[in-house]
């Protein structure tokens, strides 16, 4: 759904983006037409993980196509059977189906040194999707050749209800939240922070779903809630992390177990009474878990979803609409839900990218499409019949005796702030002007003569 809304958008607004934009001329270069031009960088590299392998292949290279680069695409090892196996077919059908070079879109698998070679490897413009610590890496890697970077490295993101919420449409929204793709979502809800004089009422009704939640391989035919988690020890890892909130003083209100049967199943989990104190709660889990605080003001609300080393995404629910809005300019993140979660990544004329260590820089959205170009700044004559650039006779080389005197009038004419200071500056010029210019340059054969 989300790859169709992307594809959708650029086709329907990509082209006005990528068009000239006029911009102001300002105040002294008044008869001057000024723009900004969006060209193609040339290559952009991608490095990809595994948990959505449809959309972080084509999430990238439809942008970067569209902005007229060619891409490499450096998908997880994870992804690499679906990458080559379908991916690479579709990819090649639609080139072929515009009649586009065959190569514009690379695809390649291999491990960190894969990605390594990528970042050093001379592409234009690289975005990584991955984790803090892996981004670090990227981002030292590619200083040596200043290649310019975006970094989308997770999120832990808050989830604020307050006492005047519809808590039937926080609890729903959290639910899907928190458990869509078993929680493996970098823009994932992971800290539930809920009014004091709510959370209990909220707690009850998203534990009882959660415990209502099918779960299994749906390969079968069943209808299931939630699958398995991807990676191999993903679940156990979570379930150790549930284990040493509930040790600290968290109470389990469904799931925080591995299971049903064989495979790699995290059961849909709840906890309340999670605190900052916990690792649960500082780092990100990336499994079925929906962790629960309280607090008592809306103050308390934004210091809690702000004590965190991630910024990614954020959602506010409110009896208001001015409430949540209010709640959600504080919060430092890069993205902000009123009364919904995620749908700022549904908007894909939005920018989606993080703060502090959810990196830095935009995909997806104006920005993100403008960012795959070089903005190249650009200014001519408006109408070069009328009014153009000359240099006048005091301020040319070598520069006259007025020369200093006319730029100080000149600088009064159009930035003084009354119009005393313009009137000034006016006389000034005129003075500095009637000066006349500096010595004339000695003729060609006489500087010949002189060097003779």
């Amino acid at each position: 759904m989300t790859t169709c809304e992307k594809l959708w958008w650029l086709i329907k607004e990509g082209e006005e983006v990528l068009r000239p934009e006029r911009r102001s001329s300002g105040r002294m270069m008044f008869y001057k037409s000024a723009r900004v031009e969006y060209h193609p960088v040339g290559v952009v590299g991608a490095i990809v993980p595994w948990n959505y392998p449809v959309h972080n292949v084509l999430n990238p290279a439809s942008a970067a196509l569209f902005a007229g680069n060619g891409i490499v695409v450096k998908v997880s090892e994870h992804a690499s059977w679906s990458a080559h196996g379908h991916m690479r077919k579709l990819l090649d059908a639609a080139l072929a189906a515009v009649g586009a070079p065959a190569g514009l879109v690379q695809i390649v698998t291999g491990y960190g040194d894969a990605g390594a070679a990528l970042v050093s490897g001379g592409v234009d413009h690289c975005i990584f999707v991955g984790s803090t610590a892996v981004g670090r890496a990227v981002a030292r890697a590619a200083a040596d050749t200043l290649t310019p970077l975006t970094l989308e490295l997770g999120g832990k993101d808050a989830f604020v209800v307050t006492d005047d919420a519809d808590l039937d449409a926080a609890a729903a929204t959290g639910l899907r939240g928190a458990f869509q793709s078993c929680g493996q979502n970098c823009a994932g809800a992971e800290r539930f922070i809920v009014h004091e004089a709510v959370v209990d009422d909220f707690a009850g009704r998203v534990a009882a779903v959660a415990r209502s939640m099918r779960q299994g391989p749906p390969l079968g035919g069943a209808r299931v809630d939630a699958g398995a988690m991807c990676m191999p020890g993903a679940a156990a890892k979570v379930a150790a992390l549930v284990a040493e909130a509930v040790s600290q003083g968290a109470t389990l209100l469904a799931g925080g177990s591995v299971g049903p049967g064989p495979g790699q199943f995290m059961a849909p989990t709840v906890l309340s009474g999670v605190t900052p104190s916990m690792a649960l709660w500082r780092e990100e889990v990336f499994g079925p878990v929906l962790a629960i605080t309280a607090y008592a003001t809306d103050d308390d609300a934004v210091a809690l979803a702000n004590d965190c080393d991630f910024g990614l995404g954020s959602a506010v629910f409110a009896g208001t609409s001015r409430r949540a809005r209010a709640i959600g300019a504080r919060l430092a993140a890069g993205q902000t839900s009123v009364n919904d979660f995620a749908t700022t990544y549904m908007c894909q004329s939005l920018p989606f990218g993080g703060v502090k260590d959810s990196g830095y820089g935009r995909f997806a959205g104006v920005e993100g499409l403008r960012g795959l170009c070089v903005a190249k700044a650009v200014a001519e004559d408006a109408a070069p019949l009328l009014m153009r650039t000359s240099i006048p006779a005091p301020l040319r080389y070598p520069i006259g005796a007025g020369g200093y005197e006319m730029v100080r009038g000149l600088i009064r004419v159009f930035y003084a702030p009354t119009w005393g200071g313009v009137v000034a500056g006016v006389a000034q010029a005129i003075r500095g002007a009637s000066k006349g210019g500096g010595p004339k340059a000695p003729a060609r054969g006489a500087v010949a003569a002189k060097d003779e």
